[in-house]
C-alpha cells in the first residue's frame, strides 16, 4: 500500500494513502537514506509504501525516490542534515525586516539551498503594516534586489489579508513549503488563507523581537483550490550541508553569470587576481550582501560558523 506522508509528529508519521485513507504509521527498522546521514529518514511529502501487521500496526517499509528535497545542517548535530520537506513545487521564504529582523546571511542561504536541489522560490515579506518609513525603504531595496536576481516577491498583511488572495493563486495546484523565522507570520498566513485551520499562534517577543516557537511538528495541509501547503516549526539559522566550495558559485545565479569571465577556471572569487565577480562587486553589478553571503557559505568548514543567530 503506498501513501503520501503529511505529518510528521517525531516518532509518528501520518500518511494518507493512495485509497483514500488516513493512518498513523511508525518506521519499520532503523532504516537510512542512500548516503544521507539525517536526523529524519521520513520527511512530509515522501511518497512511502507501508504495511500493517497482524495486530494492526502500520508501518513505513520503503520511502520512494525523491525528485528533490529542502534541507539544512541539523540545529545541534553538526555532521548531519534535517530536511524540511520532499517532493516539493514551490518553497515560499516568509521575511521581515523586522519584528522579528531576517537577515541577507539566512536568505542567502535558504535560496542557495533551494538552487542546490532545483526548487523554486517565492519571497512574501509580511508585516508591511508595521514598518516605519526606513524599515520601508530597507524592504523595497531587499524586494529590487532579489527580483533583479530572478526571484519573485510579494509584499503581504496576513493581519488584514493584503494580497493574500494573490498568494492563494501562487499556491493553487502546487506542494509548496512554508518556511522562515519563528514570529513572521507563517501561521497567521495559514490561517487567512484557511480560516477553518485556526492554528495556534503565540507572536514575536516585543523585547527581543524574535519569534516564539508555535509550530512544533510539520504538518501537510490540503488546499481547497488543489495541491498542499506544508507548515513547518521556525528556524533560527540555516547552515548549508552537501556543498562543496567549488559548487557554491553556481547557486548564486548572478555569481555565476559572472564567474565565466574569470581567469582561472577554478576561481573562489575570494583572492584570486583576475576574478571577474569581484569586479562586478567593485562596480555594483553584484550586490556586497550576496558576495558576503556566498563568502560565508565557503566558510563552513568551520562547523560552528551555522550556529550563529543570523
Amino acid at each position: 500500500m503506498q501513501g503520501l506522508v503529511v505529518k510528521n509528529t517525531g516518532s509518528w508519521y501520518t500518511v494518507h494513502t493512495d485509497d483514500d485513507r488516513v493512518i498513523e504509521c511508525k518506521v519499520k527498522g532503523s532504516f537510512r537514506l542512500k548516503g544521507i546521514r539525517s536526523t529524519n529518514p521520513v520527511v512530509i511529502g515522501d511518497r512511502v509504501e507501508i504495511e500493517a501487521n497482524n495486530e494492526g500496526a502500520a508501518f513505513i517499509t520503503e520511502i520512494k525516490e525523491r525528485h528533490n528535497y529542502m534541507i539544512r545542517r541539523a540545529s545541534n548535530l553538526s555532521k548531519q542534515s534535517h530536511i524540511l520537506a520532499a517532493n516539493l513545487d514551490l518553497a515560499i521564504l516568509v521575511v521581515t525586516v523586522n519584528y522579528p529582523e531576517t537577515t541577507t546571511v539566512f536568505i542567502d542561504r535558504f535560496l542557495a539551498t533551494a538552487e542546490a536541489y532545483r526548487i523554486p522560490v517565492q519571497f512574501v515579506f509580511n508585516k508591511i503594516d508595521r514598518y516605519d518609513e526606513e524599515e520601508r525603504e530597507y524592504l523595497d531595496g531587499l524586494i529590487n534586489l532579489y527580483e533583479t536576481i530572478g526571484y519573485p516577491c510579494l509584499k503581504v498583511c496576513a493581519v488584514s489579508g493584503m494580497n493574500v488572495e494573490e498568494l492563494r493563486r501562487i499556491l493553487s495546484g502546487k506542494i509548496t513549503l512554508l518556511s522562515g523565522h519563528s514570529g513572521v507570520g507563517k501561521t497567521t498566513i495559514i490561517n487567512r488563507l484557511l480560516p477553518e485551520a485556526n492554528l495556534r499562534t503565540s507572536g514575536i517577543s516585543e523585547y527581543h523581537k524574535k519569534g516564539m516557537h508555535t509550530t512544533t511538528f510539520s504538518e501537510m495541509i490540503l488546499l481547497p483550490d488543489g495541491g498542499y501547503i506544508i507548515d513547518t516549526p521556525g528556524i533560527k539559522g540555516f547552515g548549508t550541508i552537501e556543498m562543496k566550495g567549488a559548487e557554491v558559485a553556481h547557486y548564486f545565479p548572478e555569481i555565476f553569470r559572472f564567474s565565466e569571465g574569470c581567469r582561472f577556471n577554478n576561481c573562489t572569487h575570494s583572492n584570486e587576481p583576475g576574478c571577474a565577480v569581484r569586479k562586478a562587486v567593485e562596480d555594483h553589478y553584484v550586490s556586497e550582501s550576496r558576495y558576503k553571503s556566498y563568502l560565508n557559505i565557503l566558510e563552513d568548514k568551520d562547523e560552528n560558523k551555522y550556529r550563529e543567530a543570523y
